[in-house]
């Protein structure tokens, strides 16, 4: 299945059924009269939030999403009948958008979350409706009303806890197969991960998602390479695990570049907690590693894991952190949280 985590798509809700002039002309029947039905509802367009969906890509092919017409009034004073509604499903973690692609409609966070995007028009109503006392014989009846229409983006951003951040070829894939069933795709050459995977950790009897984006590099904020795009997908995350390169010229440098490339991006990247691992310690002599480390810690300005997702190394130790680093970020939440009014 290809990943597809962003597509603008056209809805247009239905229109109402017009109503019906009719009048009952029986023989040998008293009481005859108007007797025009209203016309029925057209269909809303609604957007779901539904389980086992991880991309847009039922939205790559088809996106013109047109609901259908409410049924005109009948004589016999029938009503016509509602149309059925249209229900787009998407996965957690969407958010609808209008056209310029800023304004924010809705954020489909959770199962089972149900936004109306367009409403349907109200059917018409027939003559029978505008029957009065001093006027027994109407002959006029309502048109249904107009559906809206609009074109809206759906941006996929993924909920995970902990987002994997880090330049290309930094092992992170191979951190991601290694703590979770995932399988992503892992070559000794860059940008071998081309959309964003996600994995389920577990440790110490807990769970907790972890999500792998592709690589930046200098300029990524300005589209140099796969450009800060797939950022969004860990801009919902508690915690992000920087994995350095130990193979890289200056680690240090490593580290620095790519938080220039979350500070640029903004939206709180830059702010969110970080645990920092000297990736493939397996690869490096006891000499060059030490090197490394000491210049990782200078400008992380604490001592980072060192980590080798091959052999084993620094694996419990990188996701004990993780695991800590989460539960102060929960609190943290919990404790900014506004205190839930009283009421009798």
């Amino acid at each position: 299945m290809k990943f597809l985590d962003q597509t603008k798509i056209y809805i247009r809700s239905g229109d109402g059924g017009a109503g019906c002039v009719s009048f009952r002309r029986e023989k040998f029947i008293e009481f005859g009269g108007p007797d025009g039905g209203d016309g029925g509802r057209g269909g809303d367009v609604w957007v779901e939030c539904v389980q086992g969906l991880n991309t847009l890509i039922d939205y790559r092919y088809q996106v013109h999403f047109k609901a259908r017409k409410g049924e005109h009034g009948m004589g016999k004073n029938r009503a016509g009948a509602n149309a059925d509604d249209i229900v787009l499903k998407v996965p957690v973690g969407t958010e609808i958008l209008e056209e310029d692609g800023e304004t924010l409609i809705a954020d489909m966070t959770q199962v089972g979350q149900r936004v109306r995007l367009a409403r349907g028009g109200n059917g018409g109503f027939g003559n029978a409706h505008f029957t009065t006392s001093t006027n027994r014989a109407p002959r006029r009846a309502n048109p249904g009303q107009e559906g809206e229409e609009r074109w809206i983006w759906l941006r996929l951003k993924l909920i995970a806890d902990v987002g994997l951040v880090g330049l290309p070829n930094a092992g992170k894939s191979t951190f991601l197969s290694t703590v979770t069933a995932a399988k992503p795709k892992i070559a000794d050459y860059p940008f071998t991960t081309l959309h964003p995977g996600l994995g389920v950790v577990r440790q110490h009897g807990r769970e907790f998602v972890l999500a792998d984006i592709p690589g930046l590099i200098a300029g990524a904020h300005e589209g140099a390479g796969l450009g800060d795009r797939f950022l969004a997908h860990i801009e919902r995350c508690r915690v992000l695990l920087h994995l350095v390169e130990g193979t890289s010229e200056h680690a240090g440098k490593a580290y620095k570049t790519v938080r220039e490339e979350l500070e640029a991006y903004g939206h709180g990247l830059a702010e969110k907690p970080e645990i920092v691992a000297l990736s493939k310690a397996d690869a490096l002599d006891p000499d060059t590693l030490k090197d490394q480390r000491a210049r990782l810690k200078r400008a992380v300005k604490r001592t980072p894991i060192v980590l080798s997702s091959a052999t084993g190394q620094g694996v419990p130790e990188v996701l004990n952190a993780l695991l800590a680093a989460l539960d102060a970020a929960k609190e943290e939440e919990a404790a900014e949280a506004p205190a839930a009014e009283w009421h009798p």
